[in-house]
């Protein structure tokens, strides 16, 4: 979709002669060609049918595309970089360790490495935390629109106390989750699983 082409069919040397291909508009492409481009963005559907039970089917959609703006006189030098930001940028820092004593330590390494780096942004420190940390099952969420509000519900996160800006929580203990069940494609034979959902609350 990026490049603009539509895909040639893999392993594929000619079109099944078990489809009357002049019936409709599905075409199965033996060779890769340019993708036509029209008055509609883009869609493509992927699929997944494994022999083990995997069905799975999701239909992407190019992006809007996105007009560079015409630049206006001279270019200002970018503004220095602060620490605070505007009240209206509310952000999130994501931390996570093996038991809730390893995060509320991590809570105050993270004050100490806050008072090490007055330059870092809260925006850095939380882009940092969401994509080169691991994920455990103690986590919690601070929230704030700067850095005193980030140190303060840091502070209650390491010394245990309840803040509005902090959510904990552990890995896998909400209830309500939602299972998708495929019992086959349907031809093993009628009714198959109903036997289990009439008598496992849990299946049901």
């Amino acid at each position: 979709m990026r490049n603009g082409v539509l895909p040639k069919t893999l392993h594929v040397d000619e079109p099944t002669p078990h489809v009357d291909w002049s019936a409709g508009a599905v075409e199965l492409l033996t060779e890769a060609r340019p993708w036509p481009e029209t008055d509609h963005p883009k869609r493509a559907a992927v699929s997944s049918f494994g022999v083990s039970g995997t069905n799975a089917h999701v239909i992407i959609e190019e992006a809007p595309a996105v007009e560079a703006a015409e630049p206006e006189g001279e270019a200002e030098a970018p503004a220095p970089a602060t620490p605070a930001l505007n009240t209206s940028d509310t952000l999130p820092w994501t931390l996570s360790a093996k038991s809730g004593e390893a995060l509320a330590a991590q809570a105050r390494r993270l004050l100490d490495h806050l008072a090490q780096r007055p330059e870092a942004t809260p925006a850095e420190i939380g882009h940092s935390l969401a994509t080169t940390r691991a994920q455990f099952d103690h986590r919690a969420v601070v929230i704030g629109d700067d850095r005193a509000q980030f140190t303060e519900a840091l502070e209650a996160l390491a010394t245990g106390e309840a803040s509005p800006n902090v959510v904990e929580t552990t890995a896998g203990t909400h209830l309500g989750k939602t299972v998708f069940v495929f019992p086959g494609q349907g031809s093993q034979w009628a009714r198959m699983g109903v036997d289990l959902y009439e008598s496992s609350p849990v299946f049901a």
